[in-house]
């Protein structure tokens, strides 16, 4: 399937945990999944594990006013507030554009 205009743009983001706070981003990560399926713009969106300490976000979005407000909206906020705590550093957290996706049927 090509790009729709429901998967022009996306974010990806690597989160570093501290050793000793594992869980406690896993837990974040998994509960923020009913945020996310409350944002009408955000097309997909998957929680990662990439490591031991290591985890990623990938979320797609319709158009850049969409990725504008999840990174305003209550995901980003929730990450940013509990950052200095939990992780070793900031998120780093990437735009990218979709050149193509296979979605499931609408």
């Amino acid at each position: 399937m090509t790009t729709t205009p429901s998967t022009t743009v996306g974010l990806l983001a690597r989160i570093e945990a501290r050793p000793e706070h594992v869980q406690e981003v896993r837990e974040l990560l998994t509960g923020a999944l009913a945020l996310a399926e409350e944002e009408a713009g955000t097309t997909v969106w998957f929680a990662l594990g990439l490591g031991p300490t290591t985890f990623g976000i990938f979320d797609a979005f319709g158009s850049d006013d969409d990725r504008r407000a999840h990174l305003e909206g209550k995901i980003a906020a929730a990450l940013m507030a509990q950052a200095p705590r939990l992780l070793t550093q900031a998120p780093d957290i990437r735009p990218v554009d979709i050149l193509a996706a296979k979605l499931p049927a609408a």
